[in-house]
């Protein structure tokens, strides 16, 4: 293969599905086994999940339904952990499965709409132990290989009662095997780090083995190409590798490509056809595709594909599933924990959607089975009759096995299990599929259909409503935008933060006006900074609040920019007050000191709507009310059973929400009793939860973890807590806590942790699908916290939603979220409806006591000088760009040159008609001002057609120099254009200046040789050369023959 040679597949491009065409709610088990815990046919997926111990699967549907929805449903498989599973190439509904409890079991599925089978139609006991891995037989129906612990069998599902053969044992776990394409050799890899291929029919030891791999942990083999094999493993430092090997010679691999260093093992995937391999690591959030060539470079990679979950678990769709009128190529699914995610791979042609390109879809092997299993141990080696992938030429679809036992929405997460003592099935084989030769024909009701791809084209009405529910609701803030504000409103040079508060605390607090950040100085000191004076602190010590002991927590009174609450480890809380303009000089004297808790502090919150209410949570597992106008503990709240994570209060200030570390979510009315008038279920997790009130109250959001660690959110209605969550939302996984602000105006909610670089953003809506997923933001680097200012500090003319301030080690800079508009002239009225006021108090904390209710006054945020875009005036559409048939119109390069020469002659003017002066007769002197200016203009018309002559003249004499040239300037020419070359560019790179054969040959082998890769050049830079070199032979060969033509022609 030529080193430049391309690859009509070097620009496959990834294309990951837009979130509404994921699976979603998968709840994908983390277990330990060799399978890829997920698998798929034309038709079906089936994937691992945690659900009865890993001993059921999820099944679901390659394609949705004509709705547009997936439907999930599950199968109770085994009575353990489900190791490994394998789809029939020849039947998209039958199921093979191997687990823990020491079974082989095979299912016909249904529809995921439908009620799967209870049970299925054979079982297998072969007796070796745990068993880990099962292959379907590449060209034979009715075959199996299964990897127990050590030992790989072949099992002739027509013959239950043993298998046909057993290999020969190896000495520690058996970790990979894989089919040949042509079925005929068996390749294992194994803990012992031997590679292994073996012949099952001519001998139960193998035929080639050598000991390989570098490591014995987890290592993946694959037939690939040209008799090769390809392994996935680790090196001697631990770091993740693939090989590739020739399969007759296995002592040294052929080529080999590291992937860096991670724990997860990498689970390869190969096409045939285009010999496209899928790397996809373990616990990655990324997926490598390289293409397989037989030559050097043996891998070289397309693509790179970064996903937004790390990966479970990865599954290839046949080819007969795959979109061919969009050159897709190749289509994985990637399985993580909380969902499902296509991933297509597609080739970028001119006319893609509208032909079919045979170049890139070889026929493929077709659904119809060589031979009997029988047929293949007598020794039969026939192969797959294989099918075309155009459209026309598909194979017709069969009818898909139903049944008429409708399936519940929600299938229970238990399920009949196999009796043992029931024994095997006694029917024939259900691997033998109705085309194969040594197989009874089926009825159409128990034959299985190929990929739901091939199905008509569904109505205009079907296809409106597949679009409409594809697009699915969509948030007006989806594309919203975090940027961090110019350098100049920074507050820089901020040393000795204390980076330690505990995680019940956002870190530091922001309002209006000032910032209260902790520091790492004994005595649990306190700097506060203004906002008006942004800029470079001094390296001197600066002016503090002597808190005296350590702070776990702080928050502004929302009222009093000025007064500030400061929770200490010795369960008592502070109060502050600080000068106006600023901290001058040390604050040692608090205002107030509130005592009555018994131990630490977790956490104070301010009332959002009485002035001088504060709430408190305690390791002495109470919530206390003060009154900071009178200083006294006003109420006292039980019911926690143990770390009070977080507290909330509703919008209108009357109840209370809190999360707590024993598993509950409680809201509180402290008005009327000490105990929760509602409990929940909360997050499965324990290391840590936030709570706050959206959608008007009417909702609980709570952020925390869930059994696995992932940190997601839940959403629970405040009328029926004791039901649980509605809504639920995996993220990622990360060990702090995310800290949420509500924003009640557009129902956003921005979440971060303490030592994050990411910033998610939701919109919150009381419906399905309750959470909305907007744009990111990604901060340069890792940041302590991230507090948010009022409303009024958002520039509406820059359509900012929310404006928060980011503490990072050194710095605080304030962070503007954008919603990107066409028409920022006018108010966005959609965006910014009428704000409350909540900078100012609604009632006392005396009256609020006594039961009066308040309410925030509203204002509006629009600027005197905009007008609502509601009110903005309808603009007629305007065509932006020209018809499709303008651009894809092709033109030699004659009928250009000629429409640009026409365009100049046509700007200069029409040298047909008769100059002006020419009808000139005299004029008064008084009109002479008017005529001078008249004279002036016709000058520069003069010289313009004088210029578009000489322009005509210029080129007309060039094309007759290029006459003139005669034969050798046409071959030149035609030279330049067939190698893309210019003689002169030719020239430069090789730095010849006369065309000596010697010379070019000299700089030539110079140039190439230290280009090479190995010495640091690039192919770039060695093809550059290479190309010069032709052209400038080109060139020597076309004077030569016009030396040979003159000499002829003189002679004559």
């Amino acid at each position: 293969m030529n080193r430049f040679k391309t690859s009509k597949f070097k620009n496959t491009t990834p294309k990951i599905a837009k979130k509404d065409g994921w699976i979603n709610n998968v709840r994908a088990g983390s277990f330990s086994s060799q399978g890829n815990h997920i698998q798929a046919s034309s038709k079906f997926v089936v994937f691992n999940t945690e659900q009865a111990g890993g001993g059921m699967l999820g099944l679901s549907s390659v394609k949705p339904a004509s709705d547009g929805q997936w439907t999930l449903t599950q199968i109770s498989c085994h009575s353990d952990l489900v190791t490994d599973m394998d789809f029939s190439p020849f039947d998209e509904s039958l199921l093979v499965t191997c687990s823990s409890d020491e079974t082989v079991k095979l299912w016909r599925l249904c529809d995921p709409e439908l009620q799967q089978p209870s049970s299925p139609e054979l079982t297998l006991h072969p007796g070796h132990g745990r068993l880990e891995l099962v292959r379907f037989h590449p060209t034979s129906s009715g075959l199996l290989a299964v990897g127990a612990n050590k030992s790989p069998l072949i099992w002739d599902t027509s013959r239950q009662d043993t298998p046909l053969a057993v290999l020969e044992q190896h000495s520690d776990q058996l970790q990979s095997l894989s089919w040949k394409q042509d079925g005929s050799l068996l390749a294992t890899s194994c803990k012992d780090k031997m590679l292994r291929v073996f012949d099952p029919r001519a001998q139960l030891t193998p035929v080639q083995s050598a000991k390989s791999l570098e490591n014995n942990k987890d290592s993946r083999i694959l037939w690939v190409k040209d008799d090769r094999l390809l392994t996935t493993g680790f090196d001697m430092m631990r770091s993740r590798e693939v090989r590739l090997w020739d399969s007759r010679k296995l002592s040294s691999s052929v080529s080999s490509v590291t992937l860096g260093t991670s724990s997860g093992s990498v689970i390869p995937l190969f096409d045939e056809d285009t010999g496209l391999l899928i790397l996809a690591g373990t616990g990655d959030s990324a997926v490598d595709c390289f293409e397989v060539s037989s030559s050097e470079p043996f891998l070289s990679q397309v693509s790179h594909c970064l996903t937004d979950a790390s990966t479970r678990g990865v599954a290839m769709v046949p080819k007969l599933a795959l979109d061919v009128m969009s050159c897709e190529v190749m289509r994985v699914l990637q399985l993580t924990d909380g969902c499902i995610v296509p991933i297509s791979y597609q080739v970028p042609r001119k006319h893609s959607g509208q032909e079919f390109h045979d170049d890139l879809y070889p026929d493929t092997v077709g659904t119809t089975p060589a031979m009997s299993a029988e047929e293949w141990w007598q020794g039969g080696n026939k192969q797959v009759e294989k099918v075309s992938l155009h459209p026309d030429k598909k194979p017709k679809l069969k009818a898909s096995p139903t049944k008429e036992t409708p399936a519940k929405k929600n299938l229970a997460s238990g399920g009949s299990k196999e009796d043992p003592a029931r024994g095997l099935s006694t029917s024939s084989s259900p691997l033998s599929t109705p085309s194969s030769s040594a197989a009874p024909s089926r009825s159409p009701s128990t034959t299985s259909g190929l990929s739901s791809g091939f199905l008509p084209s569904p109505s205009p009405s079907q296809s409106a409503k597949a679009i409409q529910n594809m697009l699915g609701p969509s948030s007006k803030f989806r594309h919203i935008q975090g940027a961090v504000m110019h350098r100049d409103t920074h507050i820089t040079n901020v040393q000795g933060l204390n980076l330690t508060t505990p995680g019940e605390c956002d870190g530091f607090c922001v309002n209006g006006e000032r910032v209260a950040v902790p520091l790492a100085i004994s005595g649990g000191q306190i700097a506060v900074f203004e906002r008006s004076q942004p800029g470079k602190l001094p390296n001197t010590a600066l002016p503090t609040i002597q808190n005296s002991v350590n702070v776990v927590d702080l928050s502004w009174d929302p009222f009093d920019t000025h007064r500030l609450a400061v929770a200490g480890d010795d369960a008592k809380i502070r109060v502050w007050q600080v000068p106006e303009g600023g901290l001058t000089e040390m604050l040692t004297e608090p205002d107030l000191i509130l005592q009555g808790h018994t131990e630490k502090i977790y956490s104070i919150k301010f009332h959002p709507l009485a002035s001088g209410l504060l709430v408190s949570s305690s390791y002495d597992l109470t919530v206390r009310l003060w009154n900071l106008e009178s200083g006294d503990q006003v109420d006292h709240l039980t019911g926690h059973e143990d770390q009070i994570f977080s507290m909330a209060w509703s919008p209108d200030g009357k109840l209370l929400a809190t999360v707590c570390k024993d598993g509950k979510v409680r809201i509180y009315d402290p008005r009327k009793s000490t105990a929760p008038v509602q409990e929940g279920p909360g997050p499965e997790g324990h290391r840590g939860a936030r709570v706050v009130w959206v959608c008007e109250g009417k909702y609980l959001l709570v952020s925390g973890f869930d059994s696995r660690s992932e940190r997601g959110l839940y959403l629970y209605s405040t009328d029926s807590l004791s039901s649980g969550a509605i809504a639920t939302t995996s993220l990622d996984v990360s060990p702090s806590t995310l800290i949420p602000f509500y924003d009640p105006d557009t129902s956003v909610v921005i979440l971060t942790g303490k030592g994050d670089t990411r910033v998610h953003i939701y919109e919150v809506v009381p419906e399905n699908p309750y959470f909305m997923e907007c744009s990111c933001f990604n901060s340069p680097g890792p940041h302590k916290g991230l507090g948010f200012l009022p409303k009024t500090e958002c520039n509406v003319r820059d359509v900012e939603i929310a404006v928060g301030l980011m503490l990072t080690k050194t710095t605080i800079e304030p962070v503007a979220f954008r919603v990107p508009r066409v028409k920022k002239e006018f108010f966005q009225d959609d965006l910014f409806p009428d704000t409350a006021v909540c900078w100012g108090p609604a009632l006392s904390a005396s009256a609020w006591l006594s039961g009066i209710n308040g309410k925030h006054k509203k204002m509006s945020l629009k600027p005197k000088d905009m007008t609502p875009v509601s009110e903005a005036p309808k603009e007629a559409p305007v065509r932006k760009y020209l018809p499709s048939s303008v651009y894809l119109e092709e033109k030699t390069d004659e009928q250009k040159k000629d429409e640009l020469l026409s365009a100049m002659v046509a700007k200069l003017g029409n040298m047909d008609e008769p100059l002006p002066q020419e009808s000139f007769e005299g004029v008064d002197e008084d009109e002479w001002a008017k005529y001078l200016a008249q004279i002036i203009v016709m000058g520069a018309q003069v010289v313009g057609r004088a210029f578009a002559r000489a322009l005509q003249q210029e080129y007309a004499a060039s094309q007759a120099a290029a006459k003139a040239r005669g034969r050798s300037g046409q071959q030149s020419a035609a030279a330049s254009s067939i190698t893309g070359m210019s003689l002169q560019e030719a020239q430069q790179i090789l730095n010849i200046s006369t065309l000596s054969p010697e010379e070019i040959q000299k700089n030539y082998e110079h140039l190439f040789k230290v280009n090479d890769k190995s010495v640091g050049g690039s192919f770039y830079l060695q093809s550059k050369v290479v190309r010069a070199k032709e052209r400038l032979d080109e060139e020597l060969s076309i004077q030569t023959q016009d030396k040979q033509q003159s000499e002829k022609n003189t002679e004559t």
